[in-house]
C-alpha cells in the first residue's frame, strides 16, 4: 500500500507537526523549523529539515530546541539570520506562563547537518535568554514573528535598521496583538497593542493568532506595504487571511480589509519567510516574499491522533510548499515556489496537472483526483467565475474568481495533501485527502462551452 506521507512536503519523521515556526532561505538552501511532538504525550520541541536547490526534497536534521529545566513546551515563533548565523525566538512555556526566548547558532552552514536519531538536539544552537517576559500591562507573550531590517523613519525604500516584533499576549481566549522594536535583536522595547485605522474587515471581537506580517511593493501603484497576516478562530475553526496597509509604531492603517489567503479547508497560521544577506538583491526587497502554512483547518481544537495517518503510519499533519507571493492591486498572488513542476517529476507519487482555459460563466472545467483503487477523493471544479473543491466527507470550499481573473488552474496532489491555484494566484485553495492505495492520476474534463487551450502534466 502507498503511503499517505507526502514526498514534497515537510512532516515530522515521527510526531504530530503541530505548527511551523520558521523558515529561512540561505540562498537556495531552505531551512525549516517546526513545532512538533514525538508522541501525543511527550512535550512539544522544534525539529528542523533542509532542502539544497529548492523547497522539496527535505533532509532531516537534528532537533535545534527541546524544553530543559522547568519547561513543560516549547513552541513555535521565528528565525531571523543575524550576523553570519541565525536566532531562533520561541515560546517557552512553564507552570508560571509563557514568555519569548533567544536561542542561536553562529554560523547558518552549521545547521546543514543530517541524522539518523529522530530526537538528536544540535550541538551548535545554544540558548541566549529571555527575550521578553511580562509587564505591568500586558503578559504571557507567545507566537512571536521577528523581521530585521524593518524600520526607516524617513523613506520606506532606504536606509533601513531596527528590529520588528509582532507578538501575542494575554489569555488564549483572548489574545492580544502587539508590537516591539530593538535596534539590534536583542534588547527590546515594547510598543503597544496593535490597533488599526480605518475598516479591517474584521468581526467584533475577534480571536487573531499567529500574527505575522511581510512587506511588499504593489506592482499597480509601485507604493510598499505591509501585509498583515492573521489566523481567526471562529466555531471551531481556523480562517486564514491578511490585511493590507502600513504599520507605523503599533498603529496600521488599513488600505484594503481582511481576505482570506486560501480558501480550502486545511491551510492555517501562514508564516513569512527570512533571508540571509545577499539571498535576493536589494533591488528585488519587495517584489516578492516567501509563505506557508500548516494543513490542518481545525487548527489547535485538532485532534491529531484521530488522523488516518496517525493510525497507520505513527506521523500527523504536514506544512503546506512554500508559495511565492505577490502584491497586485491590493491583492495578494501566490504561485508555487519555482522548480515545483521538475520536483513533481522527480518523485515517485506525486501529480502535478496544470492547463490554460477559455471558461464562460456557466461552463466548467472539471478535475477529479482518483485513488490507487479507482475511487474520486476529491473534485476541483472551475466555472468561469467560481472555484470549488470537492472532497465528499464535508462542505465543498468555494471560492469567487474576478472577472479579470485568467481562466488557467494548476493541481499538485503529493500524498494526502492537495493544492489548487487559479485565476494567475489570485485564488489559492489546500486541502487534506485521504486517498487509499496512493493518487492513480487527475482526470480532466470540459463541457461544451468550456476550452482548454493547453495543458500539461507531470508525476509518474
Amino acid at each position: 500500500m502507498t503511503s499517505l506521507r507526502p514526498e514534497l512536503h515537510v512532516t515530522a519523521e515521527n510526531g504530530i507537526l503541530e505548527a511551523a515556526a520558521g523558515m529561512l532561505r540561505d540562498g537556495d538552501n531552505w531551512h525549516m523549523l517546526y513545532q512538533y511532538r514525538p508522541a501525543p504525550d511527550q512535550p512539544a520541541r522544534w525539529g528542523h529539515q533542509m532542502s539544497e536547490e529548492g523547497p522539496f526534497d527535505w533532509m532531516v536534521c537534528p532537533d535545534v530546541i527541546a524544553p530543559k529545566g522547568g519547561e513543560i513546551d516549547v513552541l513555535a515563533g521565528s528565525v531571523v539570520a543575524d550576523n553570519g548565523g541565525a536566532d531562533l525566538f520561541f515560546t517557552s512555556v512553564t507552570a508560571a506562563g509563557t514568555s519569548v526566548q533567544i536561542a542561536r547558532v553562529d554560523e547558518v552552514d552549521r545547521l546543514a547537518e543530517v541524522t539518523e536519531d529522530p530526537l538528536a538536539l544540535d550541538p551548535s544552537v545554544h540558548r541566549v535568554g529571555v527575550a521578553i517576559a511580562d509587564s505591568k500591562e500586558f503578559s504571557r507573550f507567545r507566537s512571536p514573528c521577528v523581521i530585521p531590517d524593518w524600520e526607516s523613519a524617513d523613506d520606506r525604500d532606504q536606509g533601513h535598521s531596527g528590529w520588528l516584533m509582532v507578538t501575542s499576549s494575554g489569555e488564549s481566549d483572548a489574545p492580544v496583538p502587539v508590537v516591539l522594536e530593538s535596534p539590534d535583536g536583542k534588547d527590546w522595547e515594547l510598543l503597544d497593542a496593535l490597533t488599526f485605522v480605518g475598516d479591517t474587515g474584521l468581526p467584533d471581537d475577534p480571536i487573531m493568532v499567529s500574527p505575522r506580517i511581510i512587506r511588499l511593493r504593489d506592482e499597480v501603484d509601485q507604493e510598499i506595504y505591509d501585509l498583515l497576516l492573521l489566523t481567526l478562530e471562529r466555531d471551531g475553526l481556523d480562517h486564514s487571511g491578511y490585511i493590507v496597509g502600513q504599520l507605523s509604531g503599533a498603529e496600521f492603517t488599513v488600505a484594503t480589509p481582511f481576505q482570506r489567503v486560501d480558501f480550502g479547508h486545511d491551510f492555517t497560521r501562514p508564516r513569512n519567510t527570512n533571508l540571509t544577506a545577499g539571498t535576493v538583491s536589494e533591488e528585488r526587497r519587495y517584489a516578492e516574499a516567501f509563505i506557508f502554512g500548516l494543513f490542518n483547518g481545525i487548527g489547535r481544537g485538532d485532534d491529531a491522533t484521530t488522523q488516518p495517518s496517525w493510525e497507520a503510519e505513527g506521523w500527523a499533519n504536514t506544512l503546506s510548499l512554500p508559495r511565492v507571493v505577490t502584491l497586485q492591486g491590493g491583492k495578494l498572488y501566490q504561485t508555487p515556489a519555482r522548480g515545483l513542476p521538475d520536483a513533481i517529476a522527480a518523485s515517485e507519487h506525486a501529480k502535478f496537472w496544470t492547463a490554460l482555459c477559455e471558461i464562460p460563466s456557466g461552463a466548467e472545467v472539471r478535475a477529479e483526483i482518483i485513488d490507487g483503487d479507482d475511487n474520486v477523493v476529491a473534485t476541483v471544479v472551475h466555472s468561469g467565475d467560481q472555484l470549488s473543491l470537492d472532497r465528499g466527507k464535508d462542505a465543498p470550499a468555494t471560492a469567487p474568481l474576478a472577472d479579470d481573473d485568467e481562466d488557467n488552474i494548476s493541481i499538485v496532489v503529493d500524498g494526502n495533501t492537495l493544492e489548487v491555484y487559479a485565476g494567475g494566484g489570485a485564488v489559492v485553495m489546500a486541502s487534506r485527502i485521504w486517498p487509499h492505495n496512493g493518487i492513480h492520476g487527475i482526470r480532466v474534463r470540459a463541457s461544451e462551452d468550456a476550452t482548454i487551450h493547453s495543458e500539461w502534466r507531470r508525476g509518474n
